[in-house]
């Protein structure tokens, strides 16, 4: 059987529930994925994947979140057949944090949107489509497999899990 080459990743929605609004990152067509993101990035080898998702929650936006006060929303995968790898990328949503944005954010413009205006911003389409399940109640898995990155998708599956 050929090595399968795996990149572990996180994804953070943070939410203030007193404001109903959603921190998001708006990235430059120069770092790749433009548009609106959450934040996240890889997952170093010594860290848990809520470590992880803490460290790069501070190195991207400033803000502080335990740990523990992550709560794991669920998992999505992106296979390139071609190329052998899947990138695995664990989703977490963060309603309490501290400390104050950067002024000179690395990954792009810091921005407070409201929910109500979320279909207004700017976001590469799996990113849309992901967004909403951060907010359901359970988890979720979704799984995508691509020939190789520009191809279109040869499966998509989203599963709503309890």
């Amino acid at each position: 059987m050929k090595k399968i080459t795996t990149t572990l990743l996180t994804m953070t929605i943070i939410h203030n529930v007193q404001k109903n609004e959603v921190l998001l990152i708006n990235r430059p067509e120069k770092l790749g994925f433009p548009g609106y993101i959450g934040a996240g990035g890889k997952i170093e080898l010594t860290e848990s994947f809520s470590e992880g998702a803490s460290r790069e929650i501070k190195e991207e936006t400033g803000l502080s979140v335990r740990p523990e006060d992550l709560i794991y929303k669920g998992v999505d995968e992106f296979t390139l057949l071609n190329d052998n790898y899947r990138y695995i990328v664990f989703n977490y949503l963060a309603t309490v944090y501290s400390g104050e944005l950067l002024a000179q954010p690395p990954e792009g413009e810091l921005k407070w949107v409201s929910m109500d205006k979320l279909e207004d911003v700017p976001m590469q389409s799996w990113f849309r489509r992901r967004l909403p399940y951060f907010f359901q109640e359970g988890t979720f898995e979704i799984s995508i497999t691509h020939e190789e990155l520009k191809t279109p998708p040869l499966r998509e599956k989203i599963v709503k899990l309890k």
